[in-house]
């Protein structure tokens, strides 16, 4: 009963800062966005074929003759209806275009997430366990090599290889052909786009990863506590991958809620290179539109996934070491 109890107000405590967290978000950037100089209408005004009287019909239509404060109300009250509003430039409603576009940013970001993990804990604690080696030494190199590499940079070199060896396709998410092939001729041919935008942003994120990864398990394997396991008999392996690597890799675990959030953003600039069709090319219009609505919308999405990370990196932290507690019980008065 108490563990019921205090967990419930745990996922209370969780739902109030989320709610407090999205409310404070939401006015920051909807203030942030009403000092950047004009508005959508003011690319309209330019336009000798549209007439001024046209500009303040759509100036009413989309609420923009009203102060600041009462178009983010005005806007906020929408929202907690579950409408997002409507786009400026396309004039369809704004979760209809995010929701086109969000599966193939999150497949990009999530595959890439997988990657990163996959390849920078095993490097890391093979760097480790060879400290000092010509193997430490090579992965470490390799590690160097690739956090110097800007985003950009890495996307370009990968663009040029793949321009100029055919091997790999550039642009979209699938071929022409698509309709025609079996199941799993398209989730092949889906994975074939994916590799280089994918890889991208492995490259320029395993890197810090893996370093990390070698830096907490070297200081992890320094304890008394793994001298004394070495002293006792324990077989190598053990000691390093199952006493060693459950203490090493729960600061990793925190940067996870991070990384998660960050995902979207860094997904933006291998999108742009590979003509992706993700949320990336979509918003950077949006922005450089300032359809409002829009990028208001993009910016929510991104603090969801923040909290959604972090409540992840919480939940994988307890499931990692069982020392670590959710919730905490008061101690009794007497």
């Amino acid at each position: 009963m108490k563990f019921t109890r205090f967990l419930g107000s745990y996922w209370f405590r969780r739902i109030g800062q989320a709610i407090l967290t999205l409310f404070l978000a939401s006015a920051l950037s909807f203030a942030i966005m009403q000092l950047a100089p004009g508005d959508y209408l003011n690319t309209l005004q330019q336009n000798p074929a549209i007439s001024a009287e046209t500009v303040e019909a759509l100036r009413r239509q989309f609420g923009l003759d009203k102060s600041p404060v009462e178009q983010y109300f005005l806007w906020l009250s929408q929202v907690l209806r579950g409408n997002w509003g409507e786009s400026f430039v396309y004039r369809r409603p704004v979760a209809m275009l995010l929701w086109e576009r969000v599966p193939a940013t999150l497949l990009l970001a999530v595959t890439s997430l997988v990657l990163t993990w996959g390849l920078a804990i095993p490097l890391g604690i093979v760097a480790a366990v060879h400290q000092n080696r010509r193997l430490d030494y090579f992965l470490q190199g390799v590690s160097y090599i690739a956090q110097g590499f800007p985003s950009f940079i890495a996307g370009l070199i990968l663009l040029f290889i793949a321009q100029r060896t055919g091997w790999f396709p550039v642009g979209d998410m699938t071929s022409l052909d698509f309709e025609d092939l079996t199941l799993l001729g398209k989730m092949l041919d889906i994975l074939w786009h994916l590799f280089l935008p994918a890889l991208t942003l492995t490259i320029i994120s395993f890197a810090g990863l893996q370093r990390l990864m070698r830096g907490n398990l070297l200081d992890v394997l320094r304890q008394d506590y793994i001298r004394t396991a070495r002293a006792k008999g324990l077989p190598e392996t053990r000691v390093i991958y199952v006493h060693a690597l459950r203490n090493a890799i729960n600061p990793l675990i925190t940067l996870l809620g991070f990384e998660f959030a960050t995902l979207l953003s860094g997904a933006f600039i291998s999108e742009y290179f590979f003509n992706w069709p993700g949320l990336g090319r979509l918003i950077l219009q949006a922005v450089t539109a300032q359809d409002l609505y829009l990028v208001m919308a993009s910016l929510m999405l991104g603090s969801v996934m923040l909290i959604l990370g972090n409540l992840l990196a919480d939940l994988l932290l307890q499931w990692a070491d069982p020392r670590i507690q959710l919730h905490r019980e008061p101690e009794s008065a007497g």
